[in-house]
C-alpha cells in the first residue's frame, strides 16, 4: 500500500523549472534514499512533500490526505496542507531547534502546539523519545551544551513526538563533523528496522547501501533512474548514474 504518492509534480523558481515532472510512490515501511548532483532538485522536491515550497503543478498524497497543488490557497485547501503536515516529520541539515528551550521543552513543543497534549504526557513521551535515540541523560540540557549530533538527535526525536506516518530527512548529517556522523546514520537505521516509513535525500553512499529498500538518482529536476541499493549501486543502467556514482565513490 502506498503512503505517499506524488504525481507530475513540478517547481520552477522564476524560468528555472527545478521539477520537471516527478512520479514517485513510496509504500508503507518502504526506505527511499535520494542521491544526485547539487542542484538536482532533490532538496526541493522533500520540501515540497509537506509544503516547505509551494509546488508549481501536480499531486501530492500522504495517507489519505491529497492537495492538488498549484490552486487558490482557501481554507480548505490550508487545512488540507496542515493535515499533511502534521503527518511527516521533517529533519533539516541544520537542526532548527530553539536555542532557548531544552532538549525534552524542544520534543514536547509539538504534542503540546499541534496535538493539544497534556504537558506531563508530552514530558513522558519526551523522555521516551530522548531515551531511544540515546539521549535519556541529556534531556535537561540546552542545545548548545550538546554536540551536532547529540542536537541532530534531539531533532528526531522531534519529530518523532508527532506520531508521524512518515519521515522525511534533507541531508541530515552533512553539518556534522565526520566523527559525529554514525550515531545519527545509526538513530535512522534503527528506525528502519522498526518500519517507518521514510525517505531520505543524502551524500553517504554506504549508508544508502545499508539502509535503502529502493535508491532514486536525480538529475536536472527529473528521476533518470530508480530500483533496489544492489541494482543501483551494482549495475546502474544509465551512463549519467555511473558517473555520479564514480565520482562520489
Amino acid at each position: 500500500m502506498s503512503i505517499i504518492q506524488i504525481h507530475q509534480l513540478k517547481k520552477s523558481f522564476g524560468t528555472n523549472e527545478v521539477l520537471q515532472g516527478i512520479d514517485l510512490s513510496v509504500s508503507k515501511s518502504e526506505v527511499v534514499v535520494i542521491m544526485g548532483p547539487s542542484g538536482s532538485g532533490k532538496s526541493t522536491l522533500l520540501r515540497c512533500l509537506n509544503f516547505l515550497e509551494e509546488p508549481s503543478e501536480g499531486t501530492i498524497q500522504i495517507g489519505e490526505f491529497q492537495v492538488i497543488t498549484g490552486g487558490k490557497i482557501d481554507s480548505k485547501r490550508k487545512k488540507a496542507i496542515r493535515e499533511l503536515r502534521k503527518r511527516t516529520g521533517f529533519v533539516f541539515q541544520s537542526f532548527n531547534l530553539f536555542p532557548h528551550k531544552t532538549a525534552i521543552e524542544n520534543v514536547m513543543e509539538g504534542p503540546i502546539v499541534i496535538h493539544g497534549a497534556k504537558k506531563e504526557d508530552a514530558r513522558k513521551l519526551g523522555e521516551a523519545l530522548l531515551t531511544k535515540v540515546g539521549l535519556g541523560e541529556r534531556c535537561d540540557y540546552y542545545p548548545a551544551q550538546l554536540s551536532g549530533g547529540q542536537q541532530q538527535r534531539v531533532a528526531i526525536a522531534r519529530s518523532l513526538a508527532l506520531n508521524p506516518m512518515v519521515m522525511l530527512y534533507d541531508e541530515p548529517t552533512s553539518a556534522l563533523d565526520p566523527e559525529l556522523v554514525r550515531e545519527v546514520l545509526q538513530v535512522i537505521k534503527d528506525l528502519a528496522q522498526e518500519g517507518m516509513t521514510m525517505i531520505i535525500v543524502t551524500h553517504e553512499m554506504s549508508f544508502a547501501k545499508d539502509v535503502a529498500d529502493r535508491v532514486v538518482f536525480m538529475d536536472n529536476g527529473v528521476i533518470v533512474e530508480q530500483g533496489t541499493s544492489e541494482e543501483i549501486f551494482g549495475n546502474p543502467k544509465e551512463e549519467r548514474t555511473r558517473q555520479f556514482l564514480s565520482s562520489v565513490e
